[in-house]
């Protein structure tokens, strides 16, 4: 199974919908996947990515099925992760440090932590309903799986680390520094279609923002 995770285009946050900007985005990522041969399309409910979804699924004539697990992460109002990802950064603690949720600023906020594992655990069931099923580090490889299949995923910035850093096994800080996508860049995972077998994903590409001439990264929701 393929999984081709889309960033929203650039939006306008406050009506939870794409600018102008993103709307032209969306588009061309649409042309950039039309030739990834998805098969079913699924976003987060928030508006802005729903909308870029949008365009997708009118090119491919595919429905979107909206995930509320995809939704974006929340952190109220204390500093958001990548703010916190900077302030590590800034003074040289490591980003692969696997105790990072008692880390001072994470650790100060219990809403975004139970984000993250919720996100973890959402990703663990829509996997399994894909044939995926956790198993320790890994994933079990459901028998009746026989046939490569390419999925869409679209979603943010938290919630796509979050769901990475769960699959790779990696602190979700790390991710959040190392795999933050433009908008509507594209990065896609492959998990390995030996049904029985105990597998581990692989990054076929990561944001790949080429379709956007000059885009450039924008943290956040």
């Amino acid at each position: 199974m393929r999984i081709v995770f889309i960033r929203h285009g650039h939006p306008d946050y406050t009506r939870d919908c794409l600018t102008e900007l993103g709307r032209k985005q969306a588009a061309a990522a649409a042309q950039r996947v039309s030739g990834e041969g998805i098969s079913r399309i699924f976003s987060s409910t928030n508006g802005r990515a729903l909308e870029t979804a949008g365009f997708t699924a009118d090119l491919l004539g595919l429905e979107v099925e909206g995930c509320d697990f995809m939704r974006e992460i929340s952190w109220g109002s204390l500093p958001s992760p990548w703010e916190l990802v900077d302030a590590w950064v800034a003074s040289g603690e490591p980003l692969m440090d696997a105790g990072w949720e008692e880390a001072p600023g994470f650790a100060a906020n219990p809403r975004l932590l139970t984000c993250v594992r919720q996100k973890a655990e959402a990703a663990d069931a829509w996997l399994a309903e894909l044939g995926y099923v956790r198993e320790g580090a890994y994933y079990r490889v459901r028998e009746e799986v026989r046939t490569e299949v390419t999925v869409a995923a679209f979603g943010h910035g938290g919630e796509t680390s979050a769901f990475l850093s769960r699959i790779f096994n990696l602190p979700f800080p790390f991710v959040c520094a190392a795999c933050g996508a433009d908008f509507t860049g594209v990065t896609i995972v492959q998990l390995p279609c030996r049904p029985g077998e105990l597998v581990t994903p692989r990054f076929e590409i990561m944001n790949d923002a080429r379709h956007i001439a000059g885009g450039k990264i924008a943290y956040g929701q």
